[in-house]
Formats: structure tokens, sequence, C-alpha cells
């Protein structure tokens, strides 16, 4: 099967083990509107982005390391598990001992109630990360998707069970992922016959050494996509204002408004997985810079295309993902979605662009650029958070991701040269500005607008998204 194929392959069985998982626990949102008030969600929100702040920490990013290593066929399969495995083991056992400790920093307070179940969650969620993971690199695409599909499916039983039937709140739904993870680890790991792969044995430290060599900068890569996420939901929930309300409930509206862009994140993750594999497959390919500009061509189409879609429909989709009828406050939910959703957009292409330093292995480049882009984007929450509150946490994402992005698409193409059009970019970029604009403002015949200028991106990207289509089928 040549690459391509591979590549479409690949995505096809991920999307189909992904959308649909994907799209009900988006819908999970209704069952949080109802159940969980914006002061809640505020909490789970934290805690969320606290967790997904400490397992790269803990698990050393394990994340990265195992997929590279993990296909790469030098190594012994049963070294990279196991010692990945004991890696994961070692880090779950500091982070049990540190994750109390946080409750006494006072930005931290909303864990007070929660550290053993944060702890927990973060635990089994790692677990669940070195099956999947390694799952993944055995090229055993069709039991990742599978697994994909029954996690979602225990998640949402749950899920109905600690929230609408114990109303548990904040502690179900933490309690609901926790079982859905082990539940997916156990299956994995029977299932996939990992038992196999793991015995002391075949535990290396010179194996461990070179994880961590080529984990190490992105341990703090991870970390600083963590804290540019924590630090909008840290600045609303500590900061106060005379201008504006902030506190927790802001901080709830702010995590429900990214439920929308979320569908962004979902295509764009199903697309990556995929994607990180080929980029490390094809790394020493003559013709590889050819194979990363048709596929970023299309890529780039794609999702300003779908962007532009969900921001003419943000509004009604918003309502009905977030409805208002319990909790009133979620009503303004909708006016945050548009910017976000172009963030989502810049979020996708940093991560493409990011596996371009993780095949060819120059992963200090991510440090830089991810730090850069952190460094922004707390800058810019304190400036502009106390003046136009949520709107500003949302401005300051966008601007980060931008910043980011260019950084990337003129250094990541000295080590994979591939053509880029940025005159389409900015067109493409200003079109969704002004989409978001009218979404805001809502002047007249606003939802004619918002069609004509959906149309027009559509048009605009259409031709090279199928050029490069034609290309792909054509082999």
């Amino acid at each position: 099967m040549n690459k391509y194929k591979k590549l479409a392959s690949n995505t096809l069985i991920f999307g189909i083990g992904t959308f649909g998982s994907k799209i009900l626990v988006i819908l999970l949102s209704i069952l949080y509107a109802n159940y969980i008030s914006p002061y809640d969600s505020g909490i789970k929100g934290n805690l969320e982005t606290v967790a997904l702040f400490l397992q790269p920490i803990f698990t050393f990013a394990l994340q990265e390391y195992l997929i590279r290593f993990g296909l790469d066929k030098e190594y012994d399969k049963r070294k990279v598990f196991t010692t990945s495995a004991c890696l994961t083991f070692f880090g779950m056992a500091a982070l049990i001992l540190t994750v109390p400790a946080l409750r006494f920093i006072p930005i931290f307070d909303f864990i007070t109630g929660y550290s053993l179940m944060l702890a927990i969650y973060v635990c089994t969620s790692s677990l669940r990360m070195l099956c999947a993971q390694f799952v993944r690199s055995r090229d055993m695409v069709k039991l990742y998707a599978l697994d994909g599909i029954l996690a979602t499916l225990t998640l949402l039983i749950f899920s109905f069970l600690f929230i609408a039937g114990f109303k548990m709140g904040v502690k179900g739904v933490l309690l609901s992922v926790i079982c859905s993870d082990l539940l997916s680890a156990v299956f994995l790991f029977f299932t996939a016959n990992l038992k196999s792969f793991f015995n002391k044995k075949y535990f290396s430290i010179s194996l461990a050494a070179k994880m961590m060599k080529f984990a190490l900068p992105l341990i703090p890569t991870i970390v600083m996509w963590a804290v540019t996420s924590m630090s909008d939901k840290l600045f609303l929930t500590n900061m106060r204002s005379d201008k504006v309300e902030l506190g927790l409930a802001a901080t709830g509206i702010y995590d429900n408004a990214i439920k929308v862009p979320n569908l962004i994140s979902m295509v764009s993750t199903i697309f990556f997985q995929a994607w990180n594999m080929s980029a490390i497959a094809e790394n020493e390919s003559a013709d590889r810079g050819k194979f990363y500009e048709r596929v970023y061509s299309a890529y780039e189409s794609l999702l300003f295309i779908a962007a532009a879609g969900l921001i003419m429909i943000s509004k009604p989709l918003t309502n009905f993902l977030i409805p208002d009828d319990k909790f009133a406050e979620y009503g303004t939910v909708y006016i945050y979605t548009p910017v976000l959703i172009i963030a989502a957009i810049f979020t996708a292409l940093n991560q493409f662009l990011g596996g371009i330093y993780s095949a060819t292995k120059h992963t200090q480049n991510s440090f830089w650029t991810s730090l850069a882009a952190c460094v922004i984007n707390l800058f810019l929450n304190y400036l502009m958070i106390p003046v136009i509150g949520i709107h500003g946490a949302a401005l300051a994402t966008v601007l980060s991701y931008y910043f980011c992005f260019w950084a990337r698409i003129i250094d990541a193409r000295y080590y994979v040269p591939f053509r880029f059009s940025a005159v389409r970019s900015f067109i493409n970029t200003g079109i969704l500005v002004v989409m978001s604009i009218i979404v805001i403002k809502a002047p007249a015949l606003w939802g004619l607008w918002l069609f004509l200028l959906f149309g027009a991106t559509a048009a605009y990207n259409f031709k090279p998204m199928m050029a490069t289509v034609k290309k792909v089928l054509k082999r």
C-alpha cells in the first residue's frame, strides 16, 4: 500500500472509531448544562485542564515518545512497551504524592475536595494512553478505533449513572471518566495481549535514556500548551475587575464556549493520529517535501471550510449543545464561540507542523515556539481579561496560537521544505475574523452575510483541496 493510500486508510479507520464517539461526548454537554451550574462547570473545566497539565509531566510525554519509538523498526517492541510502562508507573507514584499538595497553592484552591479523584483521574488516563498508543504503534488501528467506540459508550453509561442518576455533579464527571478509562486500559491489555510485551527482563536503561532525551524538550512543550489553556481559566477564575464579571461562573461560560470548537479539534485529532504515523514512516523518503505539500494543502483548505461552516451555524448549534433552560447564563455562550473556532484552526495547523519536529527529531524547536505562544498568551490574558472579560481570554488564545503558527510555518520548512501560500492563509483568516464579528455584533441580515462568506470560503478553498485529492487518487 503506497503512502497516500496508507494515510487515507488510517484516517478513515480512525474516523470511524472516533467521529461517532466524539460526537456523543460533545452531546454530553447537554447533560452537563442541565445538571451542572456555570459555577461548578468552572470547577470542572479547571480540574480537566490541570489534569492536562499534570499528565505530560508525570508520564514524561508518554504519548510522544511511545509512538515515535514504537513505530521505529530499529527497536524491540517488548523493550519499548516494558520501558514505557516502568517510566509511567514511576511517574504515577510521584503524581499521587504531589497532587494533594496543590490545594495549598492559592490559585489551585478549587482542587480542595477533589485531589484524590484528580490523581486517580490522571493515573487511569495515563494507563489507557500507555495501552492505546502502544496498540497504535503496532499498527493495530482497527482495534484502536474499536476501543474509542467502546470507551465512549461506557463513558455515556457512567455519565448518566453518576450525573443524572446519583446527582454527583463534578465528582460524577471525574468518576465517569475514571471508570471508562480503566475499562479501556483493561480491554486493550488483554485483547492486544500486551502481557506478552511486559517483562522486567525487557526493561532497558539505555532505551529509557534515549526516550527521555527525545521527550525532554516535548514535556515543557506539552506543558506550555496546557499552561496556555489553563491560564485563560485561571485568570478568569482569580482576577477581579470593575468593568466585567469574572470568577468561576465566567470560567464555566468560557469552558462551554469551547464545545463547538472541539468539533474542529475532533477532526484534526482523527487526521493527526494517521498523519503522525505516516510522517514518521516517510521521514527518510526522497519526495517527502512533495508529500507534505499535498497533504498540508488539502488539510488547510478543509479546516478553513469547516471553520466557516461552524461559525455560520455557531449560534443555533451552541444553543442546542448548551441549553439555557435551567441556567440562563448559558444563553451568552455562543458569542465567544467563533473566536475560539479560529483558535482551534491554528491549534490543528500547529499540531501538523509540530509533527515535522517529532519526525525529524528537532523537538527543541517545538519547545521554543510553544514557549513564545505561552508567554504571549499570559501577557495578553493579563492585559485584556480585566477589560473585556471572556472575550479577552478568547482573543489571547487565538493571537498566541496565530503567532506560533507563523513561527512554525517559517521554521519547520527548513527541515522539510514544502510550498505554502501565505496570501491564501491571510485571506482565509480574514474571512473567519469578519464572520466572527458578524456573530458577535449581529447586524441586519447577519444570517445572509454569514452564508455568503461561508460560500466564498468554500469556493476559494475547494479547488486547491480537490487538486490535491485528485493527485492522491491518481496514485
